[in-house]
């Protein structure tokens, strides 16, 4: 049951039923009297008191119902936030009468957006951390042709594909693309397609409503929501179901995601990086993997060459590991031996001549 309370023309208290007296911990009597608590709390929070009462004013003038976000504070001397919802009653003259309003509790809602809006702060401190060639490490000639492709579908926002080999750095050319577009400054997300179950998958991505199905007690935002505005890394994507296959071809088509247990589309403005190690052209064969989707994240396909193909980035990669794991243990690292690095090379070299046979 919801908080309810009535206001006349002018905006004095009429009533208020249980429901609203009860959170508040008071009487009616005192409800009219609107004095602050014995430990001077007001009953709306005061960063919120003057926006509301600004907006209520500009509602008398206009005449329109409006709504509100507010904190209330409630008898165990906490705020909470409520949605208030003001609706203006007139006489058949037109004269206003009343004002209703109807306040829903969204605590759980606003905490949940916050913590979204931490996990986004952190995501984007981690990208403006670590620097490009922090991440990428290697100059061979393999490695040079993808960051050249990568520089220039950074600047579009076309969909990416991103293709390799497992272990390759799919991901790390996904982060450089975001780092380097228009996007830049909000969120990457990623996600592992195949690392979550296909009854989950969907309320993963796209959120579910309260209520979609056993244990959504609570309206949840999906990684698309969270990645609004930003970029979102769909890695291993050609494992998807077939009904989230469909549901992401609406993302790539309209922009819009529908949420569990939904009845209405939810603008989503985000950029798409998918990755595979899959053929998902052999997919579409099969009829496992839709032809339609394939084309539209296949926009403009970058492939990661396997560590194989960039021997001459393992002294570079070597040096690097080695080097952060010793600052992590705290020692010093100088150099490797020449003569340790010429045999590991011969090796790699030859280990490499027997894949490519």
């Amino acid at each position: 049951m919801r908080s309810f309370a009535v206001y006349g023309s002018n905006r004095e208290r009429i009533y208020a039923n249980r429901v609203a007296l009860d959170y508040l911990g008071v009487t009616l009597a005192e409800w009219f009297d609107n004095r602050p608590s014995a430990d001077g709390r007001p009953e709306i929070h005061v960063d919120d008191a003057g926006p509301l009462l600004a907006r209520w004013e500009s509602a008398q003038s206009n005449g329109l119902s409006f709504e509100f976000e507010v904190r209330i504070c409630g008898k165990d001397r906490n705020y909470r936030w409520f949605l208030a919802r003001f609706s203006l009653v007139r006489d058949s003259d037109g004269n206003r009468l009343r004002w209703y309003c109807a306040c829903t509790d969204i605590e759980d809602r606003k905490r949940h957006e916050d913590t979204l809006l931490q996990e986004n702060a952190a995501l984007r401190a981690e990208i403006s951390q670590s620097s490009f060639s922090d991440e990428i490490v290697g100059s061979s000639e393999p490695l040079r042709r993808v960051l050249v492709e990568v520089g220039k579908v950074a600047r579009t926002d076309s969909t990416v594909l991103i293709l390799g080999e497992t272990g390759s750095g799919k991901e790390l050319i996904a982060r450089a693309i975001h780092r380097r577009s228009r996007r830049a400054a909000r969120a990457f997300v990623g996600v592992n397609c195949a690392a979550i179950p296909s009854s989950l998958i969907a309320s993963e991505l796209f959120g579910h409503e309260k209520g979609a199905f056993t244990g959504a007690t609570q309206r949840r935002l999906g990684r698309f929501d969270a990645a609004h505005g930003g970029s979102i890394f769909l890695d291993e994507v050609g494992d998807l179901p077939p009904d989230i296959q469909i549901a992401l071809l609406r993302v790539l088509q309209e922009r819009e995601i529908e949420r569990v247990g939904g009845d209405k589309p939810v603008l989503i403005d985000v950029r798409v990086l998918a990755a595979t190690h899959r053929d998902l052209e052999t997919l579409v064969s099969e009829g496992k993997f839709r032809q339609d989707l394939f084309y539209r994240l296949n926009v403009v396909p970058v492939t990661v060459p396997p560590l194989r193909e960039r021997v001459a980035d393992i002294p570079v990669l070597a040096e690097y590991f080695i080097a952060r794991f010793a600052k992590r243990v705290g020692k010093k690292f100088e150099a490797i031996e020449k003569k340790t690095m010429g045999i590991h090379a011969k090796a790699c070299r030859s280990l490499s001549k027997q894949c490519s046979a």
